[in-house]
């Protein structure tokens, strides 16, 4: 059932390389730094997915982790209808299931991209309210993928990403059809929507 959430997961997980800094007030600048820590990452330390594979994703997970507002996306990904009519608790452990299929799924596939070359394109300008749009390029020997980053400007100055859309394709969008066809399927149970969400990444991974 979710075979297609998992391919459009690992096309986002083989293209975003970057964190955010919570303390970032200019994103683009932030952006393109820390895509370079994870160019290094890729490049120096990746024998380390097959001798040890969990010290290799746990050094992902410490960029990648940061970089996204959880809360915000697993909301969205729910919808207002679903997320209003879970309990609390149901909330909690779709946000831990999705993070922990998202960050799983993340560093098994980078591994395979150890000589991408990433760059930030500083001339685009897609800022709107809180809603900010950075465009960066991942380059293969052979592709060029473009990849749009909404980050959420909050208080404090920092920044979050709460979508991004690759070569067109809009993956919050992509998610939440997931999501509703789950909702769909089992008649809006939360609890049986989180086991199947769970029990199919952990199949297929």
């Amino acid at each position: 059932m979710l075979s297609s959430k998992r391919a459009f997961l690992s096309v986002l997980l083989i293209l975003v390389s970057i964190n955010v800094s919570t303390n970032s007030l200019n994103p683009h600048k932030y952006i393109e730094v820390n895509a370079q820590k994870m160019v290094l990452i890729l490049r120096n330390e990746n024998h380390l997915f097959k001798t040890e594979p969990e010290v290799f994703k746990n050094k992902i997970k410490v960029i990648f982790e940061p970089m996204i507002d959880f809360n915000r996306v697993s909301a969205s990904v729910m919808g207002k209808s679903s997320y209003l009519n879970a309990s609390s608790e149901q909330r909690e452990l779709f946000i831990s299931v999705f993070k922990e299929s998202l960050l799983d799924t993340y560093a098994e596939t980078l591994a395979q991209w150890n000589d991408a070359i990433i760059e930030t394109d500083h001339g685009y300008s897609g800022a709107g309210g809180k809603i900010i749009s950075v465009r960066q390029y991942l380059k293969t020997s052979n592709e060029k993928y473009p990849i749009i980053y909404k980050l959420r400007k909050y208080k404090d100055g920092s920044h979050k990403i709460v979508n991004i859309i690759i070569n067109g394709i809009n993956l919050g969008q992509t998610f939440h059809n997931q999501f509703q066809s789950l909702a769909l399927e089992f008649d809006n149970d939360i609890d049986l929507i989180i086991l199947k969400w769970q029990s199919d990444f952990f199949a297929n991974g």
